[in-house]
């Protein structure tokens, strides 16, 4: 865990939104703090570490706009840290509640899982794998997947996030999320005429 001193103006949300992590795991990790609505200039917040996969992670955002820049697409994604906190609860969720599927004995659908989270979306998908070692060997079975593939190369998204967890006998789950936010514009492939 990562520490972080408390400045004029902190909140527990503000540090959370900041360091990329949940309000709720940041809360998690400071049992010392007795209101999480009252923190003090000076005093020490300990931020819990992003997922342990999290190069994985970012390996398949960059994958992903790879794929998108070779079939033509001009949107590039971006990562979404929330959405990519929502697809790390999925792949943990599989774990736990014993079961692989887009529906969730907890969350239910895809969709509903993201608005439980808060999160902001006009359209939404989501591609599931497990077994896969590496970011290139699930890349290369989305990729090769028709479903898979039409919501990587999806033009309308605009957003992406990826969680990946490990069971007890070392099995990786992956999720990927995907969203159009109407509220954000990013990036677009240079092409020379």
């Amino acid at each position: 865990m990562d520490t972080y001193i408390v400045i004029s103006g902190d909140s527990l949300w503000r540090i959370a939104a900041k360091h990329q992590v949940g309000l709720d795991e940041l809360i998690a990790a400071n049992p010392q703090i007795t209101n999480p609505s009252l923190i003090f200039p000076g005093q020490k917040i300990f931020i819990p570490k992003n997922s342990e996969f999290r190069t994985f992670e970012q390996e398949i955002v960059r994958l992903v706009n790879q794929e998108r820049a070779r079939a033509g697409v001009r949107q590039l994604l971006t990562e979404n840290w929330e959405v990519s906190r929502v697809a790390r609860f999925k792949s943990q969720d599989f774990i736990d509640n014993n079961y692989f599927a887009h529906n969730s004995p907890i969350y239910g659908t895809p969709f509903n899982m993201l608005r439980s989270f808060g999160i902001v979306f006009t359209a939404a998908a989501e591609n599931i794998a497990n077994g896969q070692r590496t970011p290139s060997a699930v890349m290369n079975s989305w990729i090769n997947s028709p479903s898979h593939r039409a919501n990587i190369l999806n033009p309308n998204f605009n957003q992406m996030g990826v969680g990946v967890a490990r069971d007890n006998r070392g099995n990786l789950f992956w999720t990927q999320m995907f969203i159009t936010n109407p509220a954000v514009t990013t990036a677009t492939v240079n092409t020379v005429g």
